[in-house]
């Protein structure tokens, strides 16, 4: 069967979704109706078919996460932590950006890239309408390293789930294939950030916009208890072979019950736009695979290996990473997955590692690549201060080049590929 038309529903669906005419999601769910109006009238599937292209396991873990984090967030945990740690090291413009960038880093791990950046990015700017700091070099750092942050866990990022699920990695398994990567990766890029902004560090010590912020410490200790749950639950299930997907919802129902918030404000923070565009795009993967309409890209990947399995995960890596440079890194994620499962090596470790790898690093060459530098720009540019959207990339540039260069080194060795 000609896989073209198929695969003009996926461009339509990929077009629409990075020209932000529309929501994501709807954008994924018309392409999906008119993928499967195609399987339908070909006679490929049926429509209780695609429908099981839905990705329950992922889906399921993807909202335990988000409903966890938003009460944790809703509790003050991670703003308590983060101001507590800026106040010490206010007066030391080098430090705080060590410190700005690996709250950044961290942060994202378990929050959303878009809201630990706004975390770090509101008070940075509140240092700098005090006077304390010039704020544009660490925001910008911030949000390089907040691109970074969610790559070495399962629940760092939609992506990481994706991939994970599909890979059959646990919590912990997926954490000592990547983790390692993503903490080397910090310190590669802090001292490419330094080298960078050297001469533009500089801060007067004020911190009287801090001091005046108040949060309760029970709820501050109330959501470090619930996320230290989520977490012990995700490795226990791992140990138990039990899905990640039930231990995130079993913690989302405890963090309800525990918590106190109103469930309908808490459901109504999620980011529904993220789950519906993941559920939609999953079906479309799904009928793509049913007509084999990827089978060219994976043919493509496994000629050039040649049968290596190291070259192919260097393929995989670096084609991915060009292509998040230009499209959401989700949709590279869900794209590549069926293509790396197609290729011919009984163990894909390393496979699934540099397609995690490269999704999630290649967001920040460009402006338009990565959301996170499109709000920190925006959000500078509210309060006055002049950026250039292209001065960004000439740090972005070479920090995704450092990123995708040392992670092919780290793959090869982490998985005796030399």
């Amino acid at each position: 069967m000609d896989p073209t038309k198929y695969l003009l529903g996926y461009l339509l669906v990929v077009l629409l979704a990075v020209s932000e005419a529309f929501p994501m999601s709807l954008s994924a769910m018309v392409g999906a109706a008119l993928l499967v109006a195609f399987g339908v009238s070909d006679g490929v599937l049926s429509f209780s078919e695609a429908l099981s292209f839905i990705d329950l396991e992922l889906l399921a873990l993807l909202v335990g996460v988000m409903i966890v984090v938003e009460v944790v967030d809703r509790c003050g945990t991670f703003r308590y932590l983060a101001l507590k740690v800026v106040r010490r090291v206010l007066k030391r413009p080098v430090l705080l950006l060590v410190v700005a960038g690996l709250m950044s880093a961290l942060t994202s791990l378990l929050l959303s890239d878009e809201a630990a950046l706004l975390l770090i990015v509101a008070i940075l700017l509140s240092l700098g309408k005090a006077g304390a700091l010039d704020p544009v070099p660490f925001a910008v750092s911030s949000a390089i390293m907040v691109n970074l942050g969610g790559t070495g866990t399962l629940v760092g990022s939609v992506p990481n789930m994706a991939i994970g699920i599909r890979a059959g990695f646990s919590f912990a398994e997926f954490a000592s294939y990547l983790l390692p990567c993503e903490f080397a990766l910090y310190g590669v890029t802090l001292a490419l950030l330094y080298l960078y902004y050297r001469g533009k560090l500089q801060s007067s010590g004020g911190e009287a916009e801090l001091e005046e912020i108040e949060v309760s410490r029970v709820d501050v200790a109330k959501g470090a208890f619930l996320l230290s749950l989520m977490l012990a639950l995700l490795i226990a299930a791992g140990i138990a072979d039990f899905p990640a997907s039930a231990a995130a919802l079993a913690s989302a129902v405890v963090a309800l019950a525990l918590a106190g918030f109103d469930t309908l404000e808490v459901f109504q923070r999620l980011d529904w736009d993220t789950v519906f565009f993941t559920a939609a795009f999953t079906v479309i993967i799904g009928v793509l695979e049913r007509v084999e309409a990827l089978k060219g890209l994976a043919l493509w990947l496994q000629g050039a290996a040649g049968g290596s399995l190291a070259l192919a995960s260097l393929l995989v890596l670096l084609v991915s990473g060009a292509a998040s440079l230009l499209l959401p890194n989700l949709i590279v994620a869900l794209s590549f997955i069926p293509v790396v499962e197609t290729l011919p090596f009984a163990d894909k470790r390393a496979l699934w590692s540099a397609l995690v790898l490269g999704a999630n690093l290649g967001g920040v060459g460009l402006p338009v690549s990565s959301f996170v530098i499109v709000m920190t720009i925006g959000a500078l540019r509210r309060e006055g201060y002049e950026i250039d959207p292209w001065a960004v990339t000439r740090v972005g540039i070479p920090v995704t080049a450092a990123w995708l260069g040392f992670s092919a080194i780290y793959l090869l060795t982490r998985f005796g590929l030399l």
